[in-house]
């Protein structure tokens, strides 16, 4: 989105959830929509959601594809909210469709194994629509495949971990090289830090290139755009007075061991100390050990802002894993931040586990995610 914006489109970007507005879901030119637009928008569909009985994410995509119809927006780029296939964003026919991966998440909803998964993300391919994958495990890119070969998409994958060249990864962010087709060898900077953003920024890139001519954006938007990106809550770094915050939205167990690889390279200021706040359906159990293995102590809390069917037993996630730091276990979500910011002292606590932790805390602490946008 950054990116086609530098290159003087007016984007629209639709993403879920959101940290600490809803607004943030419905972006414009990597701002958050203006509230009195999103009422206005929302006014004109409310009779027609209503009727339909849609549920919320359905109506939060009829609300954000309306937006982008009524501020004419040049391009958009939509997020899939869960799986694919029965998503309600895949009434979109794109110009092109991306995959980035395939984890355990929503596993209820989707299938139990990565397989199942796959099935669900190649949901999203279609006739004569380029799609791009980063997806390494051979057998669930060739679902992918399969799948585009049978609906006739052109198919295109990329091995992040041999196309990023010389990658330096630093609590400011991460530079590295990227060859290209259409723009040749780019030097790249993101603030964005971590080996699997570079990775995601491949990817973005890449599938950029697929675009019809008349979409894809010059070389120094690339360059540009790729080093303007803000997306909070992702290895966010935050210098309070009683020092250092670092949030990340990790949420699924790929999630948090990449998170993990991160922190070990970043080296914050110790001790590090982890405020862990995870939702009751996702796989608690097989994220929990990648977590404990980041610091020796950690806080376990109730986000306040998980619906009551969707929280976890925080108590029970302790005694469910049989390797792990020194726990504290504090509902509360509020003393349990003032006790891990005691316990990190000038140190550094780490927020994960969901968006909700992340936006929760953001709250409580005061930090605005888009500053005064």
């Amino acid at each position: 989105a950054q990116i086609l914006k530098e290159d003087g489109r007016k984007v629209g970007l639709y993403t879920s959830p959101h940290l600490c507005s809803f607004r943030e879901r419905f972006q414009i030119d990597g701002k958050p929509v203006q509230a009195d637009l999103l009422l206005q928008a929302a006014d004109e569909i409310r009779e027609s959601v209503g009727r339909l009985g849609l549920t919320f994410f359905e109506a939060a995509t009829v609300l954000g594809f309306h937006l982008f119809s009524l501020i004419d927006v040049d391009v958009a780029l939509v997020e899939v909210g869960l799986g694919g296939r029965l998503d309600s964003t895949n009434v979109v026919r794109p110009e092109v469709s991306a995959i980035t991966n395939v984890a355990l998440d929503h596993a209820e909803y989707l299938g139990f194994t990565l397989e199942e998964i796959a099935e669900e993300k190649a949901g999203i391919i279609k006739g004569g629509v380029p799609v791009m994958t980063a997806e390494r495990d051979v057998a669930l890119r060739e679902i992918f495949s399969l799948k585009a070969q049978e609906v006739g998409a052109p198919f295109y994958s990329i091995n992040p971990s041999e196309e990023v060249l010389d990658l330096q990864v630093s609590p400011e962010g991460n530079t590295f090289e990227l060859e290209t087709e259409h723009w040749g060898r780019l030097y790249l900077r993101s603030p964005l830090p971590g080996r699997h953003q570079a990775g995601n920024a491949a990817l973005a890139i890449k599938t950029l290139e697929l675009l019809p001519e008349s979409l894809r954006p010059r070389g120094e938007a690339v360059i540009r755009g790729l080093a303007g990106v803000r997306w909070p809550g992702r290895l966010q770094i935050h210098e309070g007075p009683r020092g250092k915050w670092v949030f990340d939205v990790a949420h699924n167990t790929a999630g948090v061991r990449a998170l993990a690889t991160s922190l070990r390279r970043l080296g914050f200021p110790e001790p590090v100390i982890l405020l862990v706040g995870i939702q009751g359906d996702t796989d608690w159990r097989s994220m929990l050990p990648p977590i404990f293995g980041m610091a020796r102590e950690a806080v376990l809390t109730q986000p306040p802002s998980v619906p009551p069917g969707r929280r976890w037993d925080p108590l029970e996630a302790a005694g469910a894993v049989k390797s792990r730091p020194n726990l504290h276990i504090l509902p509360d979500f509020s003393e349990a931040l003032e006790v891990a910011r005691t316990i990190a002292g000038e140190g550094t606590v780490v927020v994960t586990g969901s968006h909700h932790t992340v936006g929760d805390a953001m709250n409580a602490l005061g930090i605005l995610p888009y500053g005064n946008d």
